[in-house]
């Protein structure tokens, strides 16, 4: 009995004694830790003598690099790579840190960051009532360190990273020579929508697509195997970087840097970080194509007795609205409708054209065609011409006659589907016209 009686009388000391550590582990207030805490990231913050590199990968897709310099007044520059002018004119915003259930950051005033989550579609390229579903209210993550400090938006769960910035870095950032079209201006140079990227000796699918920021790689294994990397992307100082890097053999790609053109080659070349050098040139079929596509394009919309649409039409040679649809007066969009109606017994298509009617959206006309055929290597024909609905207005008949044309060629189109509302159309003989279809 006088055993036990010492080993309770040992529990309570050890009980004691560490409850005296927990009194003096905690001796401050919740309140007074968080203080602390956020004395400490505004210091830190504020401290960066040449400010911090932000990269937001908003919940919506995609990624936007920024570079901000933050003072100790609660004021902050800063620049983007959102668009052309974002990139070269410093624009002042208000941020404060709180302490709310964690310490968080909050921008303030409308900024850059704001603009990605405008809910005003029209501003940014997203969804109306939610824009890119980005964040401009943010709480730290634990596993920030001196150099770099990692962010989470409070309401979409954007992901952001600072990375404390080099004099010369910022120096770049701040002069006006962040050219965040270096990389899209020289891909432009490339006339075909195929794309093909060699890293180590093997080649490469790419699709770059710069509205959604976003790279899709793609590799046929030994065993004829496709196999897919997706990442977002955001522009550098010389070029783009990935979000997540590619790993091309025993290569790591982290994005295109300092990429040149050349005429005679018709091929770019870029260095894909650790100086590794990688080409990008055009062809006119990809190794890997979805040959399901053409027929799911068409099929989707006679299931739903819906259409497709495009503003532009035809890419064609590098020339955006190369037929010169948007000239037309009143013009709208252009759309596909298959099986739009029956006319002596034959169900056809239609490619009509949507004006604007006093106000009113109207189909005004269009190119009937018959059934389309699908080719066993992936490719639509349309069918034949069957004839026009509607009266074609002055202005629009070589935009008009120019489209039917196209949609008409005997090699017919590839398919390429970007998302379940957007379908990529391409001209199978040399891969240098193409239309972006859309879902209403």
């Amino acid at each position: 009995m006088r055993k036990l009686s010492g080993y309770l009388l040992l529990l309570i000391a050890l009980v004691s004694s560490c409850r005296k550590d927990s009194d003096h582990l905690f001796s401050e207030s919740v309140d007074q830790r968080l203080s602390k805490q956020l004395s400490a990231y505004q210091e830190q913050l504020s401290g960066a003598a040449y400010g911090w590199k932000m990269i937001i990968e908003p919940a919506g897709g995609g990624a936007y690099g920024f570079y901000m310099k933050f003072n100790d007044a609660n004021r902050v520059d800063m620049v983007s790579d959102f668009d052309s002018a974002s990139a070269v004119t410093l624009k002042e915003s208000s941020y404060r840190l709180k302490a709310m259930q964690q310490p968080s950051i909050i921008f303030d005033t409308y900024s850059y960051l704001h603009v990605l989550a405008d809910p005003d579609g029209s501003v940014n390229g997203g969804t109306d009532g939610v824009g890119l579903q980005s964040d401009f209210e943010f709480f730290f993550n634990d596993s920030t360190t001196a150099d770099t400090i990692k962010l989470t938006g409070r309401v979409n769960g954007s992901k952001a990273i600072l990375v404390k910035a080099s004099q010369e870095e910022a120096d770049a950032y701040t002069s006006g020579t962040f050219n965040v079209n270096l990389f899209h201006d020289i891909l432009g140079k490339i006339l075909q929508y195929f794309k093909q990227l060699t890293v180590s000796g093997k080649s490469y699918d790419i699709n770059i697509n710069p509205g959604a920021r976003t790279i899709i790689i793609t590799s046929v294994d030994d065993q004829g195997n496709p196999n897919s990397f997706t990442t977002s992307f955001y522009f550098s100082l010389n070029g783009i970087e990935f979000s997540q890097p590619f790993l091309a053999g025993n290569t790591i790609v982290t994005g295109f840097y300092s990429p040149v053109w050349s005429g005679a080659a018709q091929t770019i070349t870029a260095d894909v970080g650790n100086n590794t050098s990688a080409t990008i040139k055009g062809v006119i079929k990809p190794q890997v194509l979805d040959t399901e596509a053409p027929r799911r394009w068409w099929q989707s919309m006679a299931d739903e007795g819906n259409f497709w649409y495009t503003y532009t039409g035809f890419h064609v040679d590098g020339v955006d609205d190369a037929y010169g649809l948007t000239g037309i007066q009143n013009f709208v969009a252009l759309g596909f409708w298959p099986q739009y109606g029956t006319s002596g017994g034959i169900t056809y298509d239609l490619a009509g054209y949507l004006m604007n009617e006093s106000g009113q959206l109207t189909l005004s006309f269009g190119t009937a065609f018959r059934a389309p055929t699908f080719t066993s290597d992936g490719r639509i024909r349309f069918g034949n011409y069957l004839g026009d609905l509607g009266d074609i207005p002055d202005d629009a008949v070589d935009p008009y006659v120019n489209t039917a044309m196209k949609l008409l060629e005997a090699n017919g189109f590839y398919l390429v589907q970007i998302s379940d509302d957007q379908y990529d159309m391409v001209n199978a003989a040399n891969a240098r016209a193409w239309i972006s279809w859309y879902r209403p």
